[in-house]
């Protein structure tokens, strides 16, 4: 997919930026719904490795996702910046488990490229993008595409 034909060269990117490991991440801000400190989950058996457990956020039950373990990059122990994204993909609620939270940013189009065919060894179908800033890297995530069909299904049945 070429990032460029989607986006108008004079449009803003409003992005909210993570941190896994060492790299830089992005989501629109428009796919977030909130973001929340990491609580207590509970663990659900026969799910794929990746699907951290689920938790209880104002009484709906939403399985949360490891991105670390999702896009291989190996585990992390839990800090106090340790974040939970909580995203929409499919019309089903979940929520992304990052290392830490950075910043919400505006980036203009005309700064992202269209992504290499392998980034930090996340498979690049994930990625929109990678933007420019200030001598920063910025992969930016398609979060519809963090999943596959099968994986999403098997959310539903978590939930």
């Amino acid at each position: 997919m070429e990032i460029k034909k989607d986006l108008d060269a004079r449009e803003v990117l409003q992005l909210v930026t993570f941190r896994l490991g060492k790299e830089e991440f992005s989501l629109d801000i428009l796919q977030v719904q909130e973001i929340i400190r990491h609580m207590e989950l509970t663990r659900v058996p026969k799910t794929p490795d990746f699907v951290e457990g689920v938790i209880n956020l104002r009484g709906k039950v939403i399985p949360v996702l490891d991105l670390r373990r999702r896009f291989g990059l190996g585990t992390d122990e839990r800090t106090n910046d340790t974040r939970i994204i909580v995203v929409e993909v499919d019309n089903k609620t979940v929520g992304l488990k990052v290392d830490a939270v950075s910043e919400v940013l505006r980036l203009p189009a005309d700064r992202v490229e269209a992504p290499p065919e392998i980034v930090t060894g996340v498979e690049s179908e994930y990625i929109k993008g990678v933007g420019k800033l200030d001598g920063r890297l910025l992969i930016l995530l398609d979060v519809e595409k963090v999943l596959s069909k099968n994986e999403k299904d098997a959310l539903t049945a978590v939930a």
